[in-house]
């Protein structure tokens, strides 16, 4: 460097240098350091610009200047996950380097401590980084809440780069996307962007971050979903390493041999694993005449997946499996979710529950067996049916079926005196082809051998809970909380306009709700009777701590049967083989210290999948819709908002919105107490259960949206000409 008060020769070199012995550095602050001034600052700002423009330094934060692949001494940082030995680990929010970032491992505060609360993958902190062999170690000043939002969309050309068009509905805006920031990104290809300051072109600037695959290929819908809510994909090597070393259990090793009893499995015939089997017997104690044994055996998932390993941490992260149209997201590797924690006909290990009913359902006694069985037959629930109908002679049907039809029945009569929520909620089923587009849209027939495996699969889930509670071990619970008073009030308006009376201030049971229900069977209110009860409920969720599970109308509930997809049952599994001596893979210490934690997770887990699940079945229904533009339907009315009215066509359950706007030339004002919206003038009036004449007037599969407006036929008059729009604009946002 020259000497104070004469400037060495501005040159790239020399603020390359400057900045290295001035990290993250303002313009200022190299313009000191360069002894730079007067119109020489023009000629910094030119050499900052080149250097940025070609990625040899990058933005800061407060207009500071940092060289890729350098850490500041304190920086923004996001948790990304933890290693083997429990410590967190995180990443810089910015990384311009070539090589992959250095390792950061987190040391909580005193603070953090004292708080008791962990952080989770995705939360952002602001943290002072100290230098180690191994890379860093960050000490946390502040917790900064969720990482910076990214956008999804998809990307077209344009000048000097181009634009994202979000594939989320409520986005208002397009993204420009210099030609610097697009990543070689391709037409039609979907991306992640991060947001930038400043605007380009009239719009918002961004960066593509990660491409995601074309929008042109069959499993886009999936894909857009899965993204859009952050569902991990990829598994990590050492999970599949793990998955790929293990090999099928031949011997009982001391457990329960049950391979001489015929257990089945019975599921739906696009079932994709085989976490449960079940088999009954009439019961031949004197005492108990009439009665029968209920045996439900379950994939011992524990015996694979071990705490600590790479397969649990995934598995926790991950929470639970997604299911969509043409995939499976699954919690575990499918060399285990398909084949070796799959219940086939070939020898696998189990935790089963064998438990004993009296000729009318109610449970007498339960005991859990860590086994090993072999399934006798892979069924569906419509080959079940046949043989409960009597249309199976067979001597799987009379050998085995039929007693467990028998002892359903015992089973059912017990349930109806327990009186469990008995919403009708159809579920829809959509069928992809081959070529990847929508093949049918319809609603599964609900089938007594569905209720069977339900039921059975019911009473596993008490005998968990219960066996646990009694051993005073900690475990995770399904719980539902009774609805809240504010929506038992909202509840109580809505059913004065149909002429039914509730009182405010009275204990609520789910036979409050059964008594409604029945009552509106049959009537032009059954369906959004179901519809408001349903929304009438709090949101089930999973906790260490119990408060009873309001919907099915017991005491104590736990989640056992289904390890393969939840997590919640994993962590079950391994609560009852610690508390029953059971062997190895049971409950460690340190996940016991903090169920409330994993409970918290994966509730959070389950609503993701919720959500991305709801979000591709809308665009799936989009995409079979757009065809139909301009084709009228009759509809029912399902949910009334002050911008508008959701409307629901019968056939394939397809929702989509009519526009308050388009109701007529009136003021439509939103009644939420009768959930209806009002003409001003003329006091037409369309609430919950209307059925109306519509016209499909846009599908947008790249949202998942469809717009409805009242068919001329119905409809009073109108602000719009009321003639169809094309769905062109649709049809141009999807090849994007």
């Amino acid at each position: 460097m020259a000497r104070k008060g004469k400037a060495p020769a501005l040159t790239r070199e020399a603020v390359l240098e400057a900045l290295a012995a001035n990290p993250s550095g303002t313009k200022r602050d190299l313009a000191r350091a360069l002894h730079v001034s007067g119109n020489e600052r023009i000629a910094l700002k030119h050499i900052l610009k080149d250097l940025e423009s070609e990625g040899a330094i990058a933005r800061g934060r407060k207009r500071s200047y940092e060289r890729p692949g350098s850490l500041p001494e304190v920086t923004v940082l996001e948790i990304s996950g933890q290693d083997p030995d429990g410590e967190l680990l995180a990443a810089p929010q910015r990384w311009e380097g070539e090589e992959p970032p250095p390792q950061i491992i987190v040391v909580p505060g005193r603070e953090d401590e004292a708080r008791g609360s962990a952080l989770g993958a995705g939360e952002r902190i602001l943290a002072r980084l100290t230098k180690t062999r191994a890379g860093y170690e960050a000490r946390i000043i502040k917790r900064l809440g969720a990482s910076v939002h990214k956008v999804l969309g998809v990307f077209r050309h344009g000048d000097r780069g181009g634009r994202v068009s979000p594939i989320d509905r409520k986005s208002k805006y397009e993204f420009f996307i210099e030609s610097r920031d697009r990543a070689d990104a391709q037409p039609n290809e979907l991306v992640l962007c991060e947001p930038l300051s400043g605007r380009a072109s009239g719009l918002p600037r961004a960066r593509v971050v990660e491409r995601l695959g074309s929008m042109n290929e069959p499993n886009a819908v999936s894909l857009i979903a899965i993204h859009a809510h952050g569902i991990p994909t990829e598994f990590p090597r050492e999970a599949l390493e793990e998955a790929d070393g293990a090999r099928p259990l031949t011997d009982p090793c001391g457990r329960t041999d049950l391979r001489n009893i015929p257990l089945v499995t019975i599921d739906p015939e696009d079932a994709r694993d085989h976490d449960d089997a079940v088999w009954a017997g009439p019961d031949d104690d004197r005492k108990n005449k009439g009665g029968h044994i209920v045996i439900v055996a379950i994939a011992d998932v524990a015996h694979y997946v071990t705490p600590g390993s790479a397969l649990d941490r995934e598995a926790f992260k991950r929470g639970n499996s997604a299911y969509f149209p043409d995939r499976v997201v699954p919690m575990l590797p499918e060399k285990l979710s398909a084949d070796l924690c799959s219940l086939m006909e070939v020898d696998r290990p189990c935790l089963a529950v064998r438990m004993v009913f009296d000729r009318d359902g109610n449970k007498k006694g339960h005991e859990f067996i860590r086994g090993i069985m072999r399934s006798a037959a892979t069924l569906t629930y419509q080959q079940a049916q046949r043989a409960f109908d009597g249309k199976d002679n067979s001597a799987l049907a009379n050998n085995v079926l039929k007693p467990l039809w028998d002892a359903y029945q015992a089973l059912a009569r017990a349930r109806d005196r327990r009186d469990p929520l008995a919403l009708d909620l159809p579920e829809r089923r959509i069928v992809i082809g081959e070529d990847g587009t929508v093949k049918s849209i319809a609603f599964r027939e609900r089938l007594e051998s569905m209720r069977l495996i339900e039921e059975m699969m019911i009473m596993a889930n008490v005998a968990a809970a219960e066996t646990l509670e009694k051993a005073r071990s900690p475990l995770i619970y399904r719980i539902h909380e009774q609805p809240s008073k504010e929506k038992l009030y909202a509840f109580a308006d809505y059913l004065r306009t149909t002429g039914m009376s509730f009182a405010k201030g009275q204990v609520v049971k789910p036979s409050t709700f059964n008594r409604i229900l029945a009552q509106a069977k049959g009537g032009p209110n059954e369906l959004p009777m179901n519809d408001v009860v349903l929304r009438t409920q709090a949101q089930a969720v999973y906790a260490a701590e119990n408060v009873g599970h309001f919907g099915l109308n017991l005491q104590r509930y736990a989640h056992f049967t289904s390890p393969i997809r939840r997590y919640a049952d994993l962590v079950v599994h391994r609560a009852l083989i610690r508390a029953l001596k059971l062997g190895e893979g049971g409950l460690s210490d340190a996940q016991a210290a903090k169920l409330g934690d994993v409970a918290d997770h994966i509730s959070m887990t389950e609503r993701r999948a919720m959500a991305a699940e709801r979000d591709s079945n809308d665009r799936y229904v989009a995409a079979y819709m757009e065809d139909r533009v301009g084709a009228i339907f009759e509809a029912r009315v399902t949910g009334v908002t002050r911008f508008g009215l959701f409307v629901r066509l019968p056939e394939s359950g397809a929702e989509g919105l009519i526009p308050a706007r388009t109701l007529g030339l009136e003021y439509f004002r939103h009644d939420e107490r009768q959930h209806a919206l009002i003409g001003d003038r003329s006091g037409t009036k369309y609430s919950m259960g209307a059925i109306l004449s519509v016209q499909l007037m846009e599908a947008a599969p790249l949202t998942g949206g469809l717009r409805f407006e009242l068919a001329e036929a119905s409809a009073p008059p109108r602000r719009s000409s009321g003639r169809p729009r094309t769905d062109s604009r649709a049809r141009t946002k999807l090849r994007r």
